[in-house]
């Protein structure tokens, strides 16, 4: 899988994350294209201290000019979601352009319901916390982009044949 190291790291790191947006959506079945990962990160301080060293060490680097560190705290978020309207964080790899990690800078949906309900997706021999089908509609219907109206129905046939 395209972020099987990236999973091996954060698992080995003890960070507490689970899997949205497409590739929740390709880990439960649905054929869509996707090449961004969406990641609900814990948003406590140390949770996030243990993703941005992930994220440094395997080379990932924030889009917009600032340190990944910045990240971690609450304030910089709430001033970003303020004053720019953010919703994810976003991380690029320099030598994989391809490969691009957008984490949500506050919770759609609170991160103890999330994953409460999370299922364990294998890839390989790596164990993958992935939102569940009934969450991801939610999390889908709260953004409420075409593409997610549609990734809605394609969820809800997947619920319907009990897959």
């Amino acid at each position: 899988m395209f972020y099987e190291e990236l999973f091996e790291k954060l698992n080995s790191s003890n960070v507490d994350y689970v899997v949205v947006g497409g590739v929740a959506l390709v880990l439960h079945g649905v054929v869509r294209l996707t090449a961004d990962l969406d990641l609900m990160v814990h948003l406590e301080e140390e949770n996030l201290s243990k993703f941005v060293n992930v994220m440094n060490e395997l080379g990932y680097r924030p889009k917009v000019p600032i340190k990944a560190e910045d990240f971690i705290s609450a304030k910089n978020r709430a001033t970003w979601i303020s004053e720019k309207n953010m919703k994810v964080f976003s991380f690029f790899h320099p030598q994989m352009p391809i490969n691009l990690v957008d984490v949500f800078v506050e919770e759609p949906v609170d991160y103890g319901l999330i994953m409460s309900d999370a299922v364990e997706i294998m890839s390989g021999n790596v164990p993958i916390p992935v939102v569940s089908v009934k969450n991801l509609i939610r999390l889908k219907e709260i953004s409420g982009r075409p593409q997610d109206l549609a990734d809605i129905a394609a969820l809800k046939e997947i619920e319907k044949s009990g897959r």
